[in-house]
This record gives structure tokens, C-alpha cells and sequence, in this order.
């Protein structure tokens, strides 16, 4: 956990919404200069804090909404904080919450140097990467469709198809192969669509080929030198990382794609463990993909995993070697050197 604590002449705290905006502004000496609802709306957010403009610092708690805030504050030259909304629990957990009592508790928490921040993502970059987490998402709709065929020709118990559905030259003619004519309809309606998810698929991915040789050729370049890691993947990590110098550690690093456990202690006590959500789950299937891949017609990472499931045992086993992966990948963007198969296996 992180905290903003550079100290300014006045902090402004936001209460932010789709429609509305609740905007609390404090002085050094925590007096309540404003505190007001707003419409959200660039010029009512800049006309109201007009006078306080020469020193003063903005923070919004993380949610979907905060793109424009952040954009316009950069555009002013404004400061901006974006709190991280899983750590912010003085707004959460107080005895009454509404917007007036958020807005004064985040500017109270700005002032006092105890927001626990996110990463402000880029604008260039920023509308690429969520088109990016989109094509996923449209991805595993695909994927449910190509699951509800194999799940229905499983539930008739009808002999298993020649090949792997996700070719569509084994997927011709597959209605034919179910004899129940509202069966056959249920799975023309799934090819239909995965006909249609086929082509929009490819063109997204594409146009985000295209987008990453423009924006870091580089990094996208070095990215794709590690065994497994192809097209899909190499974008994930390019997008998603964005900035490797944001991480000082390699713990930290790691603990942000959530390849290592948090432990929970008290009093020498184990209490257990928590902040699986407190993390990027993007990086985590990226990498957990990665390592399969990268054990696939690999002779060494294959050898390297029988010895480490000796020790761990194959779920552990397999969890280490993609928190190796991340290792690497860290510092090859840290040195912008490519993979090194040899150097892997070493260190």
C-alpha cells in the first residue's frame, strides 16, 4: 500500500459519480472552504475551484467514471490522485456514508497524507488497453458458445467430433451431426454467432497489432522473445504493465499480477491470507497462460517443473514457475534485453 503524501496549500476531495459530483476543498489548516454538489460537468468543476487553483491537489476514489476527471486535471495542469478503492476503508466503513461525508473524508485523508493511491493510466494508451480487455471478454463469450456445443453433443452421448471446434473448416456441416430439430437450431444459432465473434475478433486483433507497433514497438518486440508468449499474450502484458519503472521491486511487481500470497499475522499468529482481488487479473491470466505455453515442446522448463513438483507438489510447482516468469519479464523491460533461455534457468 502506497499513500500520496506531498503536502499543498489546499486538497480537494471528490466524491465521484456518472451524473454528479460532490466536491469538498480544505485548507492547510483543514477548514471547509467548499462543499458542494455539482453537476458532472468540466466547467462547474473548474468553476469552482478558480480560486484555489494555485496549489491545489484533486483525488477521486477509483471507479469506472474517473477517465475524465483525471484527463482534465492533466489538461489543467492539476494534481491528481487516484485513491485505490479496495484500501480507502475510512469512506467505507464509517457508522453513515453519502456523498457530502465521502468527499469531506477523502479530502480529510488527501490532507492528512493518507490516501492510499492507484496508477493514473495514461490517456494515449488508456482506450486501447480497455479495447484490449474487451477483445477478452468477447473471447470467452466465443469460448462459452464452443463449450455449450461439445457440453450438448456430450448430454445425447453422440460419438466426440473429428477435430477441434475453434477451426471453422470442423465446424461445417455440424448441425447434421444431432438428430433433434430443436437441437440442431440450438447449436445453428451458436455457430452463427461464433461465425460472428470469428470476424470482429480479427479485426480487433488487428487493429491491435497495429496499435502496439506505434505506441512501443520496443517493448512489444521484446515481449514476444519469451517462449509462449505470442500475439494475444504480448499485448496483454504490453498494455497492462504500460510503465515497468511504476514497480521499484520485483515483489512489487509480482504482488501486482497476484502470483504470491499475502500473509495475514498477528502476534507471531498466522491468521492467513487475503487481497486476492487487490491486484491486476489481466496479468495473472497472462502469465498463468504464459507458463503453459512455455512448458509446451520445451525439453528444460519441463525438466525444471518435474524438479520443482518434487519439492511443492504440481499446483506450487506451476505457481513458482510463473512468478520465474514474471521475474524475467521485469527485468528484461528493466534492461530492455531480450529473453534469455539460458539466464533463466540460472538465476
Amino acid at each position: 500500500m502506497r499513500f500520496y503524501t506531498r503536502q499543498h496549500q489546499y486538497y480537494c476531495g471528490i466524491d465521484l459519480h456518472a451524473r454528479s459530483i460532490y466536491v469538498c476543498i480544505l485548507n492547510q489548516e483543514g477548514e471547509v472552504l467548499v462543499h458542494r454538489n455539482l453537476k458532472a460537468k468540466p466547467h462547474a468543476f473548474l468553476a469552482v475551484i478558480a480560486p484555489y487553483r494555485e496549489d491545489l491537489v484533486v483525488a477521486v476514489e477509483c471507479m469506472f467514471t474517473w477517465y475524465w476527471i483525471a484527463d482534465l486535471c492533466a489538461q489543467e495542469g492539476l494534481t491528481f490522485v487516484l485513491g485505490h478503492a479496495l484500501y480507502m476503508m475510512a469512506i467505507h466503513g464509517g457508522k453513515a456514508k453519502n456523498d457530502r461525508i465521502d468527499s469531506y473524508k477523502i479530502a480529510h485523508l488527501l490532507r492528512g497524507g493518507n490516501v492510499p493511491f492507484s496508477y493514473v493510466y495514461p490517456q494515449p494508451m488508456r482506450a486501447t488497453r480497455d479495447l484490449l480487455r474487451r477483445r477478452n471478454f468477447l473471447m470467452r463469450k466465443r469460448a462459452e458458445l464452443l463449450a455449450h456445443i461439445q457440453n450438448t453433443n456430450a448430454q445425447y452421448n453422440l460419438p466426440e467430433f473429428d477435430g477441434s471446434l475453434r477451426y471453422p473448416a470442423n465446424r461445417e456441416d455440424l448441425a447434421e451431426h444431432f438428430t433433434d430439430d430443436s437441437v440442431k437450431k440450438s447449436i445453428e444459432t451458436d455457430l452463427a454467432l461464433i461465425e460472428v465473434y470469428d470476424k470482429h475478433l480479427k479485426e480487433v486483433e488487428l487493429y491491435l497489432a497495429r496499435h502496439a507497433r506505434i505506441d512501443d514497438p520496443n517493448r512489444y518486440h521484446l515481449l514476444k522473445t519469451v517462449p509462449g508468449v505470442g500475439q494475444i499474450l504480448g499485448l496483454v502484458l504490453l498494455y497492462e504493465i504500460h510503465d515497468i519503472a511504476r514497480f521499484p521491486r520485483v515483489p512489487d511487481f509480482v504482488s501486482y499480477c497476484l502470483l504470491i500470497r499475502s500473509s495475514k499475522e498477528s502476534a507471531g499468529k498466522k491468521l492467513g491470507t487475503g487481497g486476492k482481488k487487490i491486484g491486476n487479473a489481466h496479468l495473472k491470466w497472462a502469465f498463468s497462460e504464459a507458463t503453459c505455453l512455455f512448458l509446451r515442446k520445451n525439453g528444460a522448463a519441463q525438466k525444471y517443473l518435474q524438479k520443482l513438483e518434487a519439492r511443492h507438489g504440481k499446483g506450487k510447482a506451476l505457481g513458482i514457475l510463473s512468478r520465474k516468469l514474471a521475474t524475467a519479464v521485469y527485468y528484461m523491460l528493466k534492461r530492455q534485453e531480450a529473453f534469455d533461455m539460458k539466464k533463466f534457468f540460472e538465476t
